[in-house]
């Protein structure tokens, strides 16, 4: 078994089409999306679109929860410019969406933890610090959950980790938005260094799950040239480096 995992899509369709062309030349048995789709200044109705039209298993983020549950007045920038571009037939198919999926008794798929599509997994976020989280707290997150491979998303860091029993635990990164900031549960940044456009390839082997992180060029420049003129900055900047400003 040989699974595709993509997450935190932030409307990027680009960057997306150029990941599942790599894929594809890499070939799958099967591809996952992971959440965070289509919330951002960039291109939410056309990766709405692009991914309706698939036939992968999808999940639901947090981003996907608050565009269908918060009022106009609470919405985020971000969530504001995606909600204000996409129609009955997109709204539908969010509804339609899980938070976490099992794939199969060795797979679990979740946005953030399997408790929480707000939560960090692999991540943790204390007043001034942000940090891979440590082994008691990636325990923690997981529960009693006993699959063999977690998929997870959300923190658009990508990391591989073990939980204490022996699983696996993939975060694949972010395929569209390469940096953020956040006020939540303290402020912090997330900053992964460049532009490139993430996912993972896992891999069954011998009873045994592998994982192989991997970042795709695609051309960042015009995304953060759209964010620019969507009134987005922040995003121009985070698009064009991987980092905040």
């Amino acid at each position: 078994m040989r699974i595709a995992l993509v997450s935190d899509i932030h409307g990027n369709l680009p960057a997306l089409e150029a990941v599942v062309e790599d894929i594809e030349r890499r070939g799958v048995d099967a591809i996952v999306n992971l959440g965070d789709s289509l919330s951002g200044p960039l291109m939410p109705l056309e990766t709405a679109q692009f991914l309706m039209a698939q036939d992968w298993v999808q999940l639901a983020g947090n981003h996907e929860r608050q565009l269908l549950t918060v009022p106009a007045d609470r919405r985020g920038a971000s969530d504001a410019f995606a909600h204000a571009r996409l129609g009955a037939k997109e709204f539908d198919w969010m509804a339609s969406l899980g938070h976490t999926h099992r794939l199969s008794a060795d797979v679990m798929l979740c946005h953030g933890t399997p408790a929480s599509d707000l939560e960090y997994f692999l991540e943790t976020v204390t007043p001034g610090d942000f940090r891979a989280a440590t082994q008691a707290e990636i325990d923690a997150r997981l529960g009693d959950v006993d699959a063999a491979l977690i998929a997870c998303g959300h923190t658009h860091v990508p990391r591989v980790a073990r939980a204490s029993g022996g699983q696996l635990i993939v975060n694949p990164g972010s395929v569209g938005l390469p940096a953020y900031d956040d006020i939540h549960p303290y402020p912090h940044a997330v900053e992964t260094g460049s532009p490139l456009a993430r996912y993972a390839i896992v891999e069954q082997r011998d009873g045994d799950w592998t994982a192989r992180l991997v970042a795709v060029p695609y051309d960042h420049t015009a995304m953060a040239k759209l964010a620019l003129e969507n009134g987005r900055p922040d995003w121009a900047h985070a698009l064009k480096t991987g980092r905040m400003p």
